[in-house]
């Protein structure tokens, strides 16, 4: 058994995948198993993936069924006691592994941590906005706000996914989201003050720049978890007031559109919660099964499959 399970989702990145491998492959850490989770690829996928198949474990969807079923995947199917994820349009520099091992090493009560990330955007590196600098430590009041924790950064001890759960396969996009709230309303995050990622962006196949109505999702998550029951008195507080904010400029969003129905929903629901935790009469509009969900899942797919053909 290895240390680290490195788990590396795709799905129609033929050209950058072999890219993000071939960064694991070249770390100075060399205790690792690598799990490639294609899911559902319909482009030169396969082919990309041939040269490398010594030095992999492939897991084939054999459809398009979402990075948070494809992650899911790699999780159970790895033994290691350290999982480590790398979205395939990202790369690591090769010591990334390395300095992630040496923190849990000197910080055996750690359960995660991520390194800083260099940012390129269209072909050339940027710097992150103010709102995106990464907190160190109790991060949950943060990680309400919007997204701190990069999949391709991050590295945890399995056994937190025993705890908090995996990747929330109903939801489209806000899965990290929804995660790192489970994960940072138990457990530091630590960051380490070391650029150890390139994260790249700005490119068509991204489900964040797809995706409209980010927040309904967002708000979805903070609504799961008031329900678990999780939360002490003061996180309970805090998801109570991000969610006023957030459903307040949501719900106006969609009364400006001619969605009325849906706005007012989302305009009461904190209100409502807090006279009632249970939010099983609002299915219409949060359960997994809806045709609205369906609908997104199915963009995200064809859209992404579309953008690929193109490129």
């Amino acid at each position: 058994m290895t240390e680290v399970s490195v788990i590396i989702p795709t799905f129609n990145r033929a050209q950058k995948v072999a890219r993000a491998i071939s960064s694991v492959l070249g770390q100075t850490f060399r205790d690792f198993d690598v799990i490639v989770i294609d899911d559902g690829s319909t482009d030169e996928t396969t082919v990309a993936l041939e040269g490398f198949k010594d030095n992999i474990t492939l897991i084939r969807h054999p459809e398009n069924m979402g990075v948070s079923a494809a992650r899911n995947s790699g999780i159970r199917a790895s033994q290691s006691p350290f999982i480590a994820f790398l979205d395939s349009d990202d790369y690591w520099l090769p010591e990334k592994l390395e300095t992630q091992m040496q923190f849990f090493r000197e910080h055996t009560e750690a359960v995660a941590c991520q390194p800083e990330e260099i940012w390129v955007r269209n072909g050339r590196r940027v710097n992150p906005w103010r709102k995106h600098i990464k907190p160190s430590g109790d991060i949950f009041k943060s990680s309400l706000k919007l997204c701190v924790v990069s999949p391709s950064a991050v590295m945890l001890r399995r056994g937190i996914f025993d705890e908090a759960g995996l990747f929330d396969e109903d939801l489209p996009v806000c899965e990290d989201y929804d995660l790192w709230l489970r994960i940072s309303c138990r457990y530091p995050i630590h960051l380490i003050n070391k650029y150890m990622l390139v994260k790249e962006g700005g490119h068509h196949d991204q489900l964040s720049s797809m995706l409209k109505g980010m927040d309904r999702y967002r708000i979805k998550a903070m609504v799961k978890l008031l329900q678990e029951g999780c939360l002490n008195r003061d996180q309970a507080s805090a998801v109570h007031d991000e969610l006023e904010k957030k459903c307040r400029i949501y719900g106006n969003g969609c009364i400006k559109r001619g969605k009325t129905e849906e706005g007012e929903f989302f305009l009461n629901l904190p209100e409502r919660l807090k006279t009632n935790s249970s939010v099983s009469e609002f299915e219409r509009f949060f359960n997994p099964g809806t045709d609205k969900l369906k609908q997104d899942k199915l963009f995200t797919a064809k859209t992404r499959r579309n953008e690929n053909t193109k490129n």
